[in-house]
């Protein structure tokens, strides 16, 4: 569970949001979260599979509210995921 939740979603600008991102990932793929980049591929690049990504949606909806990411999260939506950069907008459309 993180140390903190974002519950005032309009202080987080979409480099604090890649910062969370990059934080669960690391958490869930077992790898230096400083490692990650935007630009990464989340399958080819950072070896994540369809359990990692439903993963970060549950430690995303965990982060920032399940009516943000969670709850009306899609099977579409994770397959719609390719790079670290859409996780990111994904989050950011949703606090908006």
């Amino acid at each position: 569970m993180p140390a903190e939740t974002h519950t005032h979603f309009e202080s987080l600008d979409r480099q604090r949001v890649l910062e969370i991102v990059q934080e669960r990932l690391g958490e869930i793929l077992e790898i230096d979260s400083s490692t990650i980049k935007e630009t990464d591929s989340l399958v080819d690049d950072l070896h994540a599979d369809s359990l990692a990504l439903y993963e970060l949606f549950g430690a995303l909806a965990e982060e920032f509210g399940e009516r943000t990411v969670g709850t009306d999260a899609e099977p579409e939506d994770l397959e719609e995921l390719d790079l670290v950069s859409d996780a990111v907008d994904y989050v950011v459309a949703r606090l908006a």
